[in-house]
């Protein structure tokens, strides 16, 4: 009985083996899409689908015309003439739903999260416009610009106080990824993962039937991508992270990172290196992250939570100089430490 139970099995798989060789024209192709957006940032986007059908030009046409709404190095973007002329009338999808979320994350972060920061940033030499000198009296009479409750807005239009600043940049990546994850889904593709300059929102499955995997990098300050401090499976999330590690400049043998304060108006300096949250969608994880670099470690396990829709993985150096790492509760069982 035994031994034809067995027989049994492996005849079934033999059968089963043949069919797959017969039909892998109807097995689901998995189709991988890579390619650059926002000048240099560039993208990674796999898909399962049984048509393999490919969206490469459908994909960029939508990048472009993101960019062309959000972007403040495209002196007749969205954005740009928003900032030049204190109130617009929406003219694309993306302006609106960015605000909205920023002025979430502004709330949620105690203010850490500010898209006004932009004259701050470009003082400093992280925007569009080349690095200005700066004193003590410069600063302050910037960061009178500051505060997202200088922006008004409703359905229709958007308003802001003359001299006001908005810049998107530390959600840009996120939300594009939120976009393109949108249009995918709209075709019917359940299993998917979209990645632009490291943020990321993976639905579904891969082609091996596993959730989708990434690698979380170890901090260190080299202009060169490094090697991995853990990875982990992203379940039907997005995933985003924020560090000092990679834009930054050294001056007066001083490293000044990108992530600049709303609340001083200087580079930030604590031992909080590096901040990925997940979340709902990847624009809420990205302003989230780039929140938590602001904040610094206590105050971002605070935040964190605080809010129920949030997890995240912190890595900072402790007392004694190494490397170590706060995760929330919920996502633990899903990362593996590599160090």
């Amino acid at each position: 009985m035994q031994k034809r139970r067995l027989l049994l099995i492996v005849l079934a798989l033999g059968i089963l083996i043949v069919w797959r060789q017969l039909h892998k024209e109807d097995e689901a192709k998995v189709i991988h899409l890579t390619g650059t957006t926002m000048g240099v940032v560039p993208y990674s986007i796999k898909y399962i689908d049984m048509a393999g059908r490919d969206y490469q030009k459908q994909i960029d046409s939508i990048l472009v015309d993101f960019n062309n709404s959000l972007s403040t190095y495209i002196p007749s973007s969205e954005i740009s003439r928003f900032n030049a002329r204190d109130t617009v009338t929406y003219e694309t999808p993306y302006l609106m739903p960015i605000l909205n979320i920023s002025q979430e994350i502004y709330k949620k972060s105690y203010g850490a999260f500010d898209p006004t920061i932009g004259p701050l940033v470009n003082a400093w030499g992280f925007g569009p416009e080349k690095k200005l000198h700066l004193d003590s009296a410069f600063i302050d009479s910037l960061k009178q610009k500051i505060g997202f409750e200088k922006v008004f807005f409703d359905k229709k239009i958007a308003t802001k106080q003359t001299g006001v600043y908005l810049d998107f940049s530390a959600t840009a990546k996120g939300y594009a990824v939120d976009v393109i994850a949108d249009y995918i889904y709209e075709q019917g593709i359940r299993n998917f993962m979209v990645e632009i300059g490291g943020e990321v929102v993976c639905r579904g499955k891969n082609n091996s039937e596993t959730y989708w995997k990434i690698g979380i990098e170890k901090p260190e300050v080299s202009p060169e991508r490094g090697q991995l401090f853990a990875t982990t499976f992203i379940k039907n999330t997005a995933l985003a992270t924020s560090g000092n590690y990679r834009n930054y400049y050294e001056e007066g043998g001083r490293i000044i990172s990108h992530t600049i304060s709303p609340f001083t108006g200087y580079s930030i300096r604590h031992n909080l290196l590096s901040a990925s949250i997940y979340a709902p969608n990847c624009a809420l994880a990205d302003g989230y992250a780039t929140a938590c670099m602001v904040l610094g470690l206590e105050k971002s396990i605070q935040m964190i939570e605080e809010n129920p829709e949030l997890e995240g993985f912190l890595i900072f150096s402790d007392e004694n100089g190494k490397l170590n790492y706060y995760g929330s509760e919920k996502i633990m069982s899903s990362i593996e430490i590599l160090k």
